[in-house]
């Protein structure tokens, strides 16, 4: 039996060609009909057998094929406790710019092959913040921040998900422009208001019925992020089926604050109350580790009682003047991404600006390092990766995922506590609770070498979080309580200042 492909002799009762693999014989996908190889239509039906004419699952079909499994479990978690709840959420609807021009005089397949990677960014980032794509839509997706997943910090998720998307497309867009030249551009709303939640199906999309007016919604969502975003007011604006103009307003970029206690500091913080004894405890872990007997400390408590407020006293002491302070921090939805405290901490240690391009971060990366001390240079692709700065290293290129990990380990440790030699060092690490894997690695690490250095370092966290050092002699664990009523009223006092109108309060 000769195979019409490559023309090889078969022998008889083969189904494939045994030189180059094609079947002697196609299965009609609509009617199962067996025909010849290279046939364009199914004799008994008349299908196209063309591959690109065959219809294909789509691949967006229902939000559980594309929900991360680890999002899937939170959802049909909480699924039950959920349908009826009332919920403050923020929305995200992103699309393609002007798909219709875009797509309209492509073939299907080539149409999809150009649009799918647009919806896959769309998606990637959305759940990298732990928000849900509750429906894609033909050239867009609509994605919920705070249910059916809650998160009191939903709005700024949703803001950086929506930056996030915008300069992964913006990096896609630069490829398909090299390869097509076609623009691609994508539009991204973003809108915070109160939902009641009917159902979540079995196919995890969340039913949902919108609660109250909705013309300040877009002023509420800034509210609800302010200080964590930068934006732009473009004034009121009019929308159909609304009576009254909505503010509306543009998402510049990422804010400079990073926390509630940063977004509070750049308004103003009240006075410090009732912390005298910690205080005392973390100046004298300050003096140890100043003299080369390194220093542990761990600041445990519930949600709001102040840890991060003592951690700002410290970093913000005299008392750390000559001292090196590096600053990182866990946050709720970075316990997926890989050293993603050690990045932020990173830059402020090279001073990287959000406007740096990769020459800029790779300049300064080698600068500093090689100023710090050049037995330090074999860590430099490590830390460059890192920083998304491409490595042209041919050692690092080889070494396989596990060797990156350890070489990108002994890096950091080797920077800080080279960096500790010449300076007494202050390394924090807050939110311990939301910490990732690998940072979490580098911390255990870290701490191991403290004793015999001018290094302290300074963690806080709740109190369900757990890790190994308690039974080292250089460990301090300080347990903040909520205020006793003493101290409650004097912090009132200081919020409220001493009118005699507040007495009967």
């Amino acid at each position: 039996m000769q195979c019409p492909r490559c023309q090889h002799e078969n022998r008889g009762g083969r189904h494939f060609c045994a030189e180059c693999g094609a079947p002697f014989a196609l299965s009609c996908p609509s009617c199962g009909a067996s025909n010849e190889f290279g046939e364009k239509f199914c004799g008994g039906c008349g299908t196209s057998l063309t591959p690109a004419a065959q219809k294909k699952e789509p691949r967006f079909n229902s939000p559980r094929s594309y929900i991360p499994k680890y999002l899937a479990e939170k959802i049909l978690v909480s699924r039950s406790a959920l349908e009826g709840e009332r919920k403050q959420i923020t929305v995200l609807f992103a699309d393609l710019k002007g798909s219709m021009e875009l797509l309209a005089d492509r073939d299907p397949e080539e149409a999809r092959q150009l649009l799918d990677p647009v919806l896959q960014r769309m998606m990637e980032a959305v759940h990298r913040y732990e928000g849900t794509v509750n429906q894609v839509m033909g050239d867009g997706i609509m994605a919920l921040f705070g249910a059916p997943v809650a998160h009191e910090d939903h709005a700024v998720r949703a803001c950086y998900a929506a930056l996030d998307m915008q300069a992964a497309i913006r990096r896609y867009a630069e490829d398909v422009r090299r390869v097509h030249g076609i623009k691609v551009q994508i539009r991204v709303g973003l809108n915070s208001g109160e939902v009641v939640v009917q159902a979540i199906g079995s196919d995890l999309r969340m039913d949902y019925t919108a609660v109250g007016q909705t013309t300040h919604l877009a002023a509420r969502m800034v509210g609800l992020a302010e200080g964590y975003i930068d934006v732009k007011p473009t004034g009121p604006v009019p929308v159909k089926g609304l009576e009254a103009p909505v503010e509306v307003y543009e998402l510049i970029g990422a804010g400079s604050q990073r926390s509630r206690l940063h977004a509070a500091a750049a308004r103003g913080l009240t006075r410090f109350v009732a912390r005298d004894v910690e205080l005392d405890q973390l100046r004298q872990a300050l003096g140890l580790a100043a003299a080369g007997h390194g220093q542990v400390v761990a600041v445990v408590g519930e949600p709001g009682v102040g840890k991060s407020r003592l951690v700002w006293e410290v970093t913000h002491s005299h008392r750390t003047h000559g001292w090196m302070i590096a600053q990182a921090s866990s946050v709720s939805y970075g316990k997926a991404t890989p050293f993603l405290p050690v990045i932020d901490l990173l830059k402020g240690y090279f001073k990287v600006q959000e406007r740096d391009d990769q020459r800029v971060i790779c300049e300064k990366v080698v600068g500093k390092v090689l100023a710090l001390d050049r037995a330090l240079e074999a860590m430099l692709p490590a830390l460059l990766t890192l920083l998304d700065v491409p490595a042209d290293d041919p050692e690092w290129q080889t070494l396989d995922p596990p060797q990156r990990h350890q070489r990108t380990l002994d890096a950091l440790k080797r920077l800080l506590l080279r960096e500790s030699q010449v300076q007494p060092l202050l390394v924090v690490f807050e939110d311990l609770h939301w910490i990732d894997s690998e940072t979490e690695a580098l911390l255990d690490s870290l701490v191991e070498s403290v004793p015999t250095t001018r290094l302290l370092v300074l963690v806080n966290y709740r109190p369900e979080y757990e890790h190994r050092w308690g039974s080292k002699t250089y460990y301090t664990q300080l347990r903040l309580d909520p205020l006793p009523p003493e101290s409650a009223g004097e912090l009132l006092r200081v919020l409220l200042g001493d009118d005699a109108t507040l007495e009967p309060l």
